[in-house]
């Protein structure tokens, strides 16, 4: 990874249940408190609903449920941190992932940055795992988030 970083960038860290996300700070559109959202049906369980946020049916997901590191999240005192779809899935701008707490702004470097080295299955929506500051975290693989949830949607029964 530090050969594909060659100099400093805002990043967010997020947690989420069973672990760390690390993404650009670019692609945080905003951090929410959760409120219950309107389900979806026949959905798969990291599929939570739907809320309003700006006009748009904002899908939100449990990446730790994606992941499989969790069946279940705390929703007390969650957060929602709304991302700026990247795969261009027509209709889909956004999508929100539940949060535990707020993310923290960092500032990504090379030498910050390295592969985990850790070699274990790869877990769905995970792109690679790495050390970030000598800690865990995991860089999600966004187009394939992308993908899973417009599929999901595009299979639910219509209202």
């Amino acid at each position: 990874m530090n050969a594909q970083l060659a100099h400093d960038i805002r990043g967010v860290l997020i947690g989420v249940t069973g672990g760390r996300l690390l993404l650009p700070n670019a692609l945080i559109a905003e951090v929410i408190t959760f409120s219950e959202p309107a389900p979806v049906a026949d959905a798969p369980a990291w599929l939570l609903g739907r809320s309003r946020w700006h006009g748009w049916q904002l899908p939100i997901i449990s990446f730790s449920r994606m992941a499989g590191w969790a069946d279940a999240e705390s929703e007390l005192g969650a957060k929602v941190a709304v991302i700026k779809a990247t795969g261009g899935h027509a209709g889909m701008p956004y999508f929100a992932v539940l949060t535990q707490g707020f993310p923290r702004l960092v500032t990504v470097s090379p030498a910050a940055l390295q592969e985990s080295g850790v070699q274990r299955k790869r877990a769905p929506g995970v792109h690679a795992n790495v050390l970030f500051n000598d800690d865990d975290a995991v860089v999600p693989d966004l187009p394939e988030i992308e993908q899973k949830l417009a599929n999901a949607l595009a299979s639910a029964p219509k209202n």
